[in-house]
């Protein structure tokens, strides 16, 4: 494969520490190459100095000749004097971008909803990004700089911007390099990855899944080498102890073979390993919503209101884990408001049980705002002085080294953390209050790859209500065990999963294609063919009766299977017959939960044709 650039000798440093020492890179064609690390360890610079935005302090940055490089930054540079339509093709005539395949999939897949004539400045967060990236996809680019291109961006967007990165080149020509903390989306996109961290870059094979698996390899090697370390280092300080005159009778290599020995030892990776927290006592009722609607204000809708949900019911499980899916827009953040109370339905019920306490972790880091001039460890240690973690008391310090904070970052000011390190104070704070319905707002924002997985494994154990709103496909994979979606006013459950809820997408999308999209009215997206079968009237209603049915027997069975964990918990652990009976009435609940959930989609199938 031919060489497209690379770095030689890298070294870069700042005022305050070296980020590269000698690093040496190299990207071909064909590569399709994900950059994961901690934050602050170096991800960005490495991008910026490969495609020429910084320029090392030795070493160099080659670049075939010809090849011509697109970089996306993660904040945009977009002109908000500029059009939409201006911005992303420019100047060049509409009859010529316009017959180029390529620009009408980029332009149909990332900003089919926006107005072409709009101005930049009146646009979202979301829809900037969607713009920035059509911008720079609708080039011709021998090589792609991706810095975080996921950010604020909903699941449809990300899976249309994985396929076109899988699809834009042949299998051996393009070469691309991806800053994120997707996994998903280095899983599906990258066949390789470079983990960056302590100065060095170090290459795997494979995307996110396949660097995990030789990672964990790599430490379990080095942990082989540094108990033999230990060990040797053990010997050499015991024989050290010996006492002066025994010292100074030995070989004076012997102490500089210790004392390098023990200058050697590497600091301990920074891991989390909160297991256990303590969560108040959650009573049978949680919250239950009974065909609420909510409404606003709306001078330019029928009727002077738009409505954005419609007679919802839901009633929420104990210990239910649950996603919520939905456009920016549709109404996630209304449906959680009438959970957590903050909004008053226009019609409908709202009920709350009289033990619930919900706590919710939002984007914006409101509950720092009031201690960012306070130290870290003062903010914690004013909640208590000792703390249950793994069956074992910490002081506020050790359990802030446990969650990845170093010595020197404890007297750090709140205002002075870095983005990662203020999520994850944020998350503890709400967990220390004790909480039994925990709700996370897009909780991957600012987070490595490394968190995202720490986070994950304490949501794995943590053992309240929790509802999640998130476009991380992994975390929201890896921590619910149901979704939903928020889709046309309607909360809809997803047997299927986000694999489901993106169809369901894709056929919507379809039916609001309008005229004012650059390429031209298009005609409603339909999932059946013009002639095919259609359902009749009584059996729409019996279908629908049916669906309801199905939706109140999986409700009794999640109570049931919260019961029989609760009972199985309680039993005798040396009762292995019991346990074994137990085990067998959980394997039967599952059978029927499946089947009916397969009779569901069935059902749903019917009625969408």
């Amino acid at each position: 494969m031919a060489h497209l650039l690379g770095g030689e000798n890298l070294h870069i440093e700042f005022p305050t520490r070296t980020v590269f020492e000698g690093v040496t890179v190299g990207l071909n064609e064909g590569d399709r190459i994900g950059i994961v690390g901690r934050n602050g360890d170096g991800k960005s610079t490495l991008l910026s100095l490969l495609g020429g935005r910084l320029t090392p302090d030795a070493g160099q940055v080659t670049v075939r000749s010809g090849t011509r490089i697109g970089y996306l930054d993660q904040a945009d540079r977009l002109d908000d004097s500029l059009s939409v339509g201006q911005t992303i093709v420019g100047d060049t005539p509409e009859y010529e971008w316009a017959s180029d395949p390529k620009i009408r999939d980029v332009i149909s897949g990332l900003v089919s909803d926006l107005d072409w004539e709009a101005p930049v400045s009146s646009l979202s967060g979301g829809q900037r990004r969607r713009v920035a990236l059509a911008a720079l996809l609708a080039g011709d680019w021998e090589v792609l700089m991706l810095d975080e291109p996921t950010n604020h961006l909903d699941v449809e967007a990300i899976s249309w911007l994985a396929a076109h990165l899988k699809n834009r080149w042949s299998k051996n020509a393009g070469g691309l390099l991806t800053v994120t903390h997707d996994r998903w989306f280095l899983d599906e996109v990258c066949t390789g990855t470079w983990e960056v961290h302590d100065g060095i870059v170090e290459p795997f094979e494979g995307g996110y899944a396949a660097y995990i698996l030789q990672r964990v390899e790599r430490d379990r090697q080095a942990a082989a080498a540094e108990a033999k370390r230990q060990n040797l280092m053990r010997k050499e300080l015991a024989w050290l102890r010996r006492g002066a005159p025994a010292r100074t009778s030995k070989p004076k290599f012997r102490i500089e073979a210790a004392n390098a020995l023990i200058a050697d030892v590497p600091p301990v990776r920074n891991q989390i390993e909160l297991t256990r927290l303590a969560v108040s006592r959650l009573g049978k009722d949680v919250v239950d919503l009974e065909d609420v609607s909510v409404s606003y204000p709306d001078a330019l809708a029928e009727g002077g209101s738009k409505q954005v949900l419609k007679k919802v019911t839901w009633r929420i499980a104990l210990g239910e884990r649950t996603g919520i899916l939905g456009v920016n827009g549709a109404g996630k953040s209304t449906l959680l408001n009438l959970v957590t109370g903050a909004l008053e339905p226009t019609s409908g019920r709202v009920k709350r049980g009289k033990t619930v306490k919900i706590a919710t972790l939002t984007q914006q880091l409101d509950e720092l705002a009031e201690v960012a001039n306070d130290r870290v460890s003062d903010v914690i240690g004013r909640k208590r002085t000792t703390y249950l973690a793994g069956g074992k008391e910490l002081t506020p310090g050790q359990l802030l080294e446990r969650l990845g904070f170093t010595s020197a970052q404890l007297s750090t000011q709140v205002k002075d953390l870095s983005g990662g390190q203020k999520r994850r104070l944020q998350l503890l704070l709400i967990l220390l209050d004790e909480p039994n319905v925990l709700i996370l707002d897009e909780p991957s924002n600012d987070l490595d790859t490394d968190m995202l997985a720490a986070m994950e494994d304490l949501l794995d154990t943590w053992p309240g209500t929790l509802l999640v709103v998130s476009h991380d496909r992994y975390l929201m994979e890896r921590v619910t065990d149901q979704q939903y979606a928020v889709m046309g006013g309607s909360f809809r459950h997803l047997p299927g999963g986000i694999d489901q809820y993106l169809d369901l997408s894709a056929g919507a999308a379809g039916v609001k294609k309008v005229a004012s999209s650059p390429l031209g009215k298009q005609e409603p997206a339909s999932s059946a063919p013009a002639n095919g079968p259609r359902v009749s009237g009584a059996e729409a209603r019996a279908a629908q009766k049916e669906i309801n049915q199905i939706d109140r027997k999986l409700a009794k069975l999640a109570e049931q299977k919260t019961k029989l964990e609760e009972v199985m918990a309680a039993h005798d652990p040396a009762d292995y017959e019991g346990l074994a009976a137990l085990g067998s009435q959980a394997d039967e609940l599952a059978a029927q939960v499946e089947e009916l959930e397969l009779r569901w989609m069935e059902l749903s199938e019917l009625l969408e044709g």
